[in-house]
């Protein structure tokens, strides 16, 4: 579930208890991309940030899944676009986001319907908002799911989107969001573990459903919402992640998820275990593999270093800068963040460290300009608030890549 725009089978789901992005779902365990002293447990806390193993229970995007748009019109609400408009609000862009995010490992093949689906009732009966009632969500998705199950073959695809006309006087921005299910309905002989329920006006905010789509592989919100529903959402991790903000100048997923994910591979994680000064070199992260002929390290070098501080917590560093999904920057260097396995989605489980924390940048661009200038710079140093760990950046190779020394102890 995004923070509000402040920018810029029918009879089991009667029953059905419908948990949100925030809600726990438990799930299996399945072998994860790498396993070794840097990679923190999977806890029980909802899209926990533990790495040693994977949960089951979500599609991994380590190949090509399919994804169906069904579009829900109602009867108080004659729509005014078109299923194929709405469906280029999202794609290719959503699929071209996860590509590059992905360094080609994964592809997002969208399978929009070509007509109107409409529901029994008027969009205003569903109480549509952010903070949605079980009762009028459940009363939603049945009758999305009866009204759809018809001409839809949901055995054939791996996530799926129920996009509501935005047109209509019921629907709240608001409101898209992941919707979990703690017993999975059955359609067609399948499974279905959870709906993106988008409710976006037209044209949707940038990103949005990269955003929801990271929820499906069990990825967690990562911005701060206040408890008063005022103040700033950014606080945690400002641009640097799409899990934190939709809008964000720099949005690619942070090593961290790229390794959760199964994107990097495990010799591009390097694990800081000696006290000490370590030397590494850390590639951009949004740099894809080398092309035949390329010189070394444009690509398929190290991208994330990490520095394990507990049980349930490590320190993790990648190089950051413009290019793919984080084009729009105004700032690069090595970026430094903190990872919590044990924190719930919303509840922090990553947050930015600020070399820079009486500064700030991008002001009017950015979404928290005090962390948009959060990354170290060429020559500069930097101490981990609270741990005995010290990052000194010293220059960039001629691929591009930045040299550090890592100091623990």
């Amino acid at each position: 579930m995004e923070k509000p725009r402040l920018r810029a089978a029918a009879a089991a789901l009667t029953a059905l208890t419908a948990l949100a992005a925030t809600g726990l779902v438990a799930g299996p365990a399945a072998a994860a991309p790498y396993a070794g002293p840097c990679a923190l447990e999977r806890t029980a806390a909802h899209h926990s940030e533990g790495v040693d193993t994977w949960n089951a229970s979500y599609p991994r995007p380590r190949r090509t899944l399919n994804a169906v748009m069904v579009f829900l019109s109602f009867p108080d609400s004659p729509p005014l676009t078109t299923p194929e408009e709405l469906a280029a609000d999202y794609f290719p862009a959503t699929s071209r986001f996860f590509e590059r995010a992905s360094y080609g490992k994964f592809t997002l093949v969208p399978h929009p319907q070509h007509a109107w689906i409409e529901m029994p009732k008027d969009s205003t009966s569903y109480a549509i908002q952010r903070d949605w009632s079980a009762a009028h969500r459940s009363a939603y998705l049945r009758d999305a799911l009866k009204v759809a199950d018809p001409r839809t073959d949901f055995s054939k695809y791996d996530v799926v989107y129920f996009v509501a006309d935005p047109d209509a006087p019921g629907v709240d921005s608001d409101a898209t969001k992941v919707v979990n299910f703690d017993r999975p309905m059955r359609a067609d002989g399948a499974d279905i573990r959870r709906i993106v329920t988008v409710f976006e006006q037209h044209p949707p905010d940038r990103n949005v459903l990269a955003h929801e789509t990271g929820h499906v592989f069990d990825l967690p919100d990562l911005y701060h919402r206040p408890s008063d529903g005022k103040g700033d959402w950014d606080t945690y991790v400002g641009d640097w992640d799409v899990m934190g903000s939709q809008f964000g100048l720099a949005p690619d997923f942070f090593g961290w998820h790229k390794w959760k994910l199964g994107w990097l591979d495990p010799r591009q994680v390097a694990c800081v275990t000696r006290t000490g000064s370590t030397r590494l070199t850390l590639e951009p992260l949004n740099t894809a593999p080398r092309a035949a002929g390329a010189p070394f390290g444009t690509g398929d070098g190290t991208k994330l270093a990490v520095v394990r501080t507990g049980p349930a917590s490590a320190i993790a560093l990648e190089a950051r800068g413009g290019g793919g999904n984080d084009a729009a920057t105004c700032t690069q260097g090595v970026l430094a963040y903190r990872v919590r396995s044990d924190s719930s989605s919303g509840g922090g489980p990553i947050q930015v460290l600020d070399a820079h924390p009486y500064t700030e940048a991008c002001y009017g661009d950015s979404v928290y300009p005090p962390l948009a200038d959060a990354p170290v710079g060429v020559g500069e140093s930097f101490t981990i608030p609270g741990e005995n760990v010290r990052v000194e950046v010293g220059d960039r190779t001629p691929s591009g890549s930045w040299t550090i020394k890592v100091t623990t102890g």
